[in-house]
């Protein structure tokens, strides 16, 4: 499933969650030498249980909205994220 995120950096915690059809994901890490879309990487397959090569980065590397691709059905989401 391919899903709209949008990344806040150098937050003070990670966190994730649902706004609107998108993801709010919030990380630490800074946006310096793709250091931010590893950390978002790590997280997201941390979080929904998946291989950290299954998630990919699909458009917007260096921006702040970003598509990414996921290897989970849209219930399967939604189940992770308790809604």
């Amino acid at each position: 499933m391919i899903i709209e995120v949008r990344v806040i950096t150098n937050a003070k915690k990670k966190e994730l969650k649902f706004e609107g059809d998108s993801l709010k994901v919030k990380i630490t890490a800074l946006p310096k030498e793709g250091r931010a879309n590893t950390a978002l990487i790590e997280y997201l397959a941390d979080f929904f249980g998946v291989k950290r090569s299954e998630v990919k980065i699909i458009k917007g590397e260096k921006e702040k909205r970003k598509l990414i691709s996921l290897p989970l059905e849209e219930e399967q989401i939604a189940k992770a994220m308790g809604r």
